[in-house]
């Protein structure tokens, strides 16, 4: 039997340590469906077409080692906004959910278009400037050159783009648990995801 746990949120608030840590403690598949977007972010930028990035994309690709990079981030939420592009991403993500054995999915619009009926929702948030900072640090750490009014600036052009899209914009479900990571540890945040999806399955 398939369990799905659809985990939303804004960038930079932890949902994808938390998608990662929920995974592995129920033992469930994970994808961060946000590596689609960046992945066709990334072929727009070597040249191709969304909608056809979109529809050439293959698991491989979720791979690539420069998915990370703040232009590459900016693609993807750009394509994000395509309609064509969203259509050619939602059987791939609607059909990983369904795997037996559980799986846990975190991105803009799990529990609101992708999995509307996901078994467990939750929206992991924080505020811009916390997420600014965490992401700062984390460009810091792997030697970018980055400030923090830069970054800030980057992130709440995305939470615009994201929410204000016609196509599926960010929004918390209407009965997913909702986090706030901004004052929480990571061990915090995690252990108030575990407890979230097991009510759901006790």
């Amino acid at each position: 039997m398939g369990f799905c746990v659809a985990i939303d949120g804004p960038a930079a608030a932890g949902k994808g340590t938390v998608s990662k840590a929920v995974a592995t403690h129920f033992g469930f598949a994970h994808l961060d469906t946000g590596l689609l977007y960046r992945a066709v972010g990334a072929k727009v930028l070597s040249g191709m077409e969304p909608a056809a990035a979109a529809q050439a994309l293959v698991p491989t690709d979720l791979t690539a080692r420069d998915l990370r990079t703040p232009e590459v981030a900016q693609a993807a939420s750009r394509v994000a906004v395509v309609p064509e592009v969203r259509a050619a991403l939602v059987q791939f993500q609607q059909d990983f959910a369904a795997r037996d054995g559980g799986a846990v999915l975190d991105g803009r619009d799990i529990g609101t278009v992708i999995c509307p009926t996901a078994e467990a929702k939750l929206y992991v948030t924080a505020s811009a400037d916390v997420r600014a900072k965490r992401r700062f640090d984390e460009l810091l750490a792997k030697g970018m050159d980055v400030t923090l009014v830069d970054v800030l600036a980057d992130v709440q052009a995305r939470d615009t783009r994201d929410r204000e899209r016609v196509e599926a914009p960010l929004v918390a479900a209407v009965d997913a648990v909702v986090i706030d990571t901004s004052d929480l540890s990571i061990d915090a945040a995690v252990a108030a995801a575990i407890a979230a999806i097991e009510e759901v399955r006790a």
